[in-house]
């Protein structure tokens, strides 16, 4: 009887052992395949995070920055005197004036159009677009450039929603195309926020909106990118034929137009990267247009409505580019070396000038601003643009082919005409 309890009571051992096991392994492999899942889930990267933004998300940008900005986008219109009407008015109205009917009448008289009561009446001679950044009180500010409303007698403002109103011009600055203008602020629904110049990259989307030819096409919207940056434009500011400045605008192949001028270039977050000014139009040039940046759009803006004009600071003296004469004369007049081509050469210095008080004289050819290089009279007008009327800097200049410094207080111009080639700065 003890050997078979002992028989029986070794299976039993045995057969419990097995299934000690069998659970054992089986604990051990779900713990292996739980640790492993739980690693494979925290490294694992998210699936949408590899996968490139979709058209339906690219659609929804562009659709939500437009909703967030076109409001503030208007129409700006250029009304000037017109004391000649017929000959701005289409043909055959053009032809009423001092013609007579075929009863001797003159046209204008008995049932003509009287001309005589429209001599003094403005027409619309240019539009563009503009941008409203601000809303103070009862008053909204729009920037747009200064060409779009260059010359205007009266200017009107759009919106968005084909409200016209009354518009004042606050201030406008032919050197950096831009123009402050008030409306009242009953209208505005929406302003656009500047965004920093620094954080703009080539190849962020760029969002054109505007008035492309005029009004009938008002709230047009083209995209593109951001295609350069610091890309340096010719300004003929005096109208004279010769560029007298360099602008320094971003450019873009977004579309611009006729009537864009002056209008909003925004990034993918709505916010404003720059003020379309021109573009090249060539039938050989495609999609170059050109903004100018949003941190000088900013600071010229604030001073126009501060001061109604920017007041740039001058030395007082007319200049011309020393590259632009003869290496005899670089030789013989102004006793410089062959190798010295860069400078602005002094023509003529101002009676009661920053730069007479500083001793400057006739054919001193200017080098240096500070720390900056200067290789002609648009580099020295850009150096000296870069103070204030009242900051004092130092001018490196050659006198019969030997370099001198003088320091010189920066005064303000007693106006804001400047001649250039000769240029006066």
């Amino acid at each position: 009887m003890t050997m078979n309890y002992n028989k029986q009571k070794q299976k039993t051992t045995y057969w419990r052992g097995i299934f000690s096991g069998l659970v054992g392994a089986l604990v051990l492999g779900l713990t292996f395949l739980l640790i492993g899942y739980g690693f494979n889930y925290r490294v694992q990267p998210v699936h949408s995070q590899e996968q490139p933004l979709s058209s339906t998300d690219f659609e929804n940008t562009i659709t939500s920055v437009v909703d967030k900005t076109r409001d503030a986008v208007v129409t700006v219109s250029n009304y000037q005197n017109q004391q000649n009407l017929q000959n701005a008015l289409p043909f055959p109205y053009n032809q009423f004036q001092n013609q007579e009917d075929s009863q001797g009448q003159e046209q204008g008289q008995d049932g003509g159009i009287d001309l005589d009561k429209f001599d003094s009446q403005q027409v619309l001679t240019a539009t563009g677009s503009g941008v409203v950044y601000k809303v103070d009180g009862k008053t909204a500010y729009i920037v747009t450039n200064h060409h779009v409303i260059d010359g205007a007698d009266s200017v009107e403002v759009t919106m968005a929603n084909g409200d016209t109103l009354e518009a004042k011009i606050v201030g406008s600055d032919s050197l950096s195309d831009l123009a402050v203008l008030s409306i009242d602020a009953s209208k505005v629904t929406q302003t656009i926020e500047f965004a920093k110049s620094e954080d703009v990259k080539v190849g962020n989307i760029a969002i054109a909106i505007g008035s492309p030819i005029g009004s009938e096409y008002a709230s047009s919207v083209t995209q593109g990118i951001v295609s350069g940056l610091d890309r340096q434009e010719q300004v003929d500011s005096d109208g004279d034929g010769n560029p007298d400045w360099e602008m320094t605008v971003l450019q873009t192949d977004a579309a611009i137009n006729p009537g864009n001028s002056g209008g909003a270039l925004v990034n993918s977050q709505g916010k404003l990267i720059g003020i379309n000014s021109s573009k090249l139009a060539d039938e050989t040039i495609e999609g170059m247009g050109f903004a100018i940046p949003a941190d000088d759009v900013a600071k010229i803006a604030q001073e126009l409505e501060e001061n109604g004009q920017i007041v740039r600071p001058q030395l007082g003296v007319s200049m011309y580019d020393l590259s632009a004469i003869s290496l005899n004369s670089r030789q013989e007049v102004l006793k410089l070396d062959e190798n010295t081509t860069d400078g602005a050469i002094v023509v003529e210095v101002v009676a009661g000038s920053a730069a007479e008080e500083a001793g400057l004289q006739q054919y001193d050819v200017i080098t240096k601003v500070n720390d900056t290089d200067i290789t002609d009279s648009q580099s020295l007008k850009k150096a000296l643009y870069d103070y204030k009327v009242g900051d004092t800097i130092t001018v490196t200049y050659l006198r019969e082919g030997k370099q001198a410094t003088a320091k010189i207080t920066l005064k303000a111009p007693n106006n804001q005409t400047n001649t250039m080639q000769g240029s006066q700065n």
